[in-house]
């Protein structure tokens, strides 16, 4: 049973804080399909995954928004002590290393700004006034910065933690379209050279999967890779750990009855040799490039970056997406390749009449991680 929520929200909604577990498969496949900005993070099949896998709570809760027409929003969340809360709790989108985007999946069509309110009403009562901390929102997209609206209407307070660039790619009409206005032409050329040598050392393939066996073969390329190299050296390559590697199975498997996102591998093969492998999730009209792996010992020609070439060149050969979203974090190699760019940013929002603190002393703070963090960071990479 959700926790109702409707004191507090238009009349034309419900919300509640249910187990997402309790929220049925047809209507959350339905929402994450009708989306206003569907990304796959927060699609049913990818929470299940992390929940399959121990990558989540048990207990894992998302508040709900409910209106005539069915299911209206959704955001998976938790509560969990945090430096913004001097230690208390404050609360958060659901997130792992695999969620590299964190808004809400709200229904497309008239009176979005009314779904928009019905939600921000309910994150106030889910977190019973605490502060949400919500990394990785793209504040400047529609329904970011819808949110972020729907907030300062209902008397919320905003402060930006941090925020970066990141690389994405828009289709043209065509590959030659792109080439011809693309702003580092240098590095287009270097890429073509680095192809040349690949080629000049074997066959050079490159295969895209999308579903059954091949999938599955595309899949077990991209963990040996990936477990080949320094990720698996330092512990953090998918195939690692049990959990991990149970939750990639758990996510990059498409059939008939599987539902959204759509799921894809791509390859670069030399000789028959996987030596570079992607691994993306497809929501909407976008892919989202989650996982990336090459061959180190080839590192001089760059496969990694000859393999996303060919993404973009597929794109255009065969318009499996509109846009490519790199996933990445700053300093991502994309950014050479990728022109478009879209703002991530972290937020603190604070609901009225909750916490003591000024946002701004509670912002400080977390940027004060940030900064440990990077120097962390930069202290191990020395070494």
């Amino acid at each position: 049973m959700g926790i109702p929520l409707r004191s507090v929200l238009p009349s034309a909604f419900d919300a509640a804080v249910e187990p997402v577990s309790a929220i049925a498969a047809e209507a959350w496949d339905a929402l994450a399909l009708g989306a206003a900005e569907p990304h796959p993070f927060y699609a049913r099949r990818p929470v299940e995954a992390h929940r399959a896998s121990g990558l989540s709570p048990d207990d894992l809760a998302a508040v709900v928004v409910r209106g005539p027409d069915g299911l209206a929003a959704l955001l998976p969340f938790v509560l969990r002590a945090d430096i913004a809360g001097f230690g208390t709790a404050v609360a958060q989108p659901f997130l792992s290393p695999y969620v590299t985007a964190s808004a809400p999946l709200v229904a497309d069509g008239p009176a979005l700004d009314a779904r928009l309110d019905a939600l921000v009403a309910g994150l106030a009562a889910a977190s019973d006034g605490r502060c949400w901390r919500w990394p990785m929102l793209a504040t400047e997209s529609r329904l970011g910065a819808g949110l972020v609206a729907a907030m300062t209407r209902a008397g919320w307070q905003v402060a930006t933690v941090a925020s970066f660039e990141r690389p994405a790619l828009d289709r043209r009409p065509d590959h030659a379209a792109f080439l011809a206005a693309h702003p580092h032409k240098s590095r287009l050329k270097d890429l073509r050279r680095r192809r040349r040598r690949l080629g000049e050392a074997g066959t050079l393939v490159f295969e895209v999967a999308t579903d059954g066996p091949a999938l599955e073969r595309a899949l077990d390329g991209f963990l040996a890779l990936e477990a080949a190299g320094w990720k698996g050296e330092a512990g953090t390559a998918l195939a690692s750990r049990t959990d991990t590697t149970r939750f990639a199975h758990a996510l990059f498997r498409q059939d008939g009855t599987s539902g959204p996102p759509a799921v894809r591998a791509d390859s670069l093969h030399l000789d028959g040799r996987t030596i570079a492998a992607s691994l993306a999730l497809v929501a909407g009209s976008t892919a989202y490039l989650l996982k990336t792996a090459y061959d180190e010992n080839l590192r001089a020609h760059a496969p990694g970056l000859v393999l996303e070439d060919e993404i973009v060149r597929a794109l255009h050969d065969t318009a499996f997406a509109d846009r490519l979203d790199s996933a990445t974090l700053p300093g991502s190699p994309l950014e050479s390749l990728f022109p478009e760019r879209m703002r991530i940013a972290e937020i603190l929002a604070q609901p009225p009449g909750g916490g003591l603190l000024p946002l701004e002393r509670r912002a400080d703070l977390a940027r004060f991680e940030h900064r440990a963090r990077a120097e962390m960071k930069r202290l191990i990479g020395r070494r």
